[in-house]
């Protein structure tokens, strides 16, 4: 027996859903390409959760308000390409929260730390004690590995279905 890996993007998607008995290797990210394409640009939803940890998608589209998280992050790009900025936190920039990302109320003022260009398939480290942003110049899809928190939307009677 063989299998065919599908990756999808915006463009071209095939919707997966979940049935009883089904074998669910077919359906490994079949929807975020959907949930991006109805989602607000860079609004963070949830499409799986474990315990405290979550994964979210965003759609990538203009820049992203600056981010900050108590802990580390990973973002996928799973379509597209996505500009990641990094600054330093200053000490009076550190997150209050216990976990998931935020939306920090202006421009860090900590010391730059670099960029990353990131395209479809590329992982890239979002550093606890730093403030990202994102910033794509076309419709794209992120996939973060993070902890529930401040910016994290759940929709899971929007985008769950079972027959």
């Amino acid at each position: 027996m063989s299998y065919k890996t599908m990756v999808g993007s915006l463009d071209s998607y095939d919707k997966g859903s979940i049935e009883l008995n089904d074998d669910l290797k077919h359906y490994a990210f079949s929807n975020i390409f959907e949930i991006c394409s109805h989602a607000k640009p860079f609004e963070r939803i949830m499409v799986a959760s474990n315990l405290e940890y979550c994964a979210e998608v965003a759609r990538t589209e203009g820049t992203s308000p600056w981010y900050r998280a108590p802990h580390d992050e990973f973002a996928i790009v799973m379509d597209g390409e996505v500009e990641f900025e990094f600054y330093q936190l200053a000490e009076d920039e550190k997150p209050a929260h216990d976990a998931g990302a935020e939306i920090m109320s202006g421009n860090p003022k900590g010391k730059r730390m670099g960029k990353v260009t990131a395209r479809r398939g590329h992982e890239v480290l979002l550093p606890q004690g730093s403030a990202y942003q994102l910033k794509a110049s076309k419709p794209g899809v992120v996939l973060i590995q993070t902890s529930a928190g401040p910016v994290s939307v759940e929709k899971w009677s929007e985008i769950c279905v079972l027959k």
